[in-house]
């Protein structure tokens, strides 16, 4: 049964790059070694794998890397430190709450 992976990368420039593979190690590489001039990681490296799940069904990949691409910077930092309640207080402030991220307090 084959593997695919979610992976995060924080980029030099303090950036996060989102993106699915099937070969964790040879994607990683890929990109730090800058084997693609166009992809948004080239100009940003070194980067560092702070995050990554693995499944077993490719879509089931796809809709978690699209659920974090759409996801704010605090839940993406939340995920790195695997904080699953602030992640779910994030994903309720994003109801339409205005929220100052430093002091976690939300106003409607």
């Amino acid at each position: 049964m084959k593997t695919y992976y979610v992976y995060m990368l924080l980029c030099s420039d303090e950036s996060f790059y989102v993106g699915v593979t099937n070969n964790l190690e040879t994607r990683i590489a890929q990109h730090n070694f800058g084997f693609d001039r166009r992809c948004y990681t080239f100009t940003r490296r070194p980067l560092i794998l702070v995050h990554s799940s693995d499944f077993h069904h490719v879509h089931e990949a796809i809709s978690w890397e699209k659920q974090l691409k759409g996801w704010s910077r605090a839940k993406k930092l939340a995920l790195i430190e695997n904080d699953w309640p602030r992640i779910s207080r994030l994903a309720r402030n994003s109801l339409g709450r205005q929220c100052y991220p430093s002091t976690e307090s939300c106003r409607q």
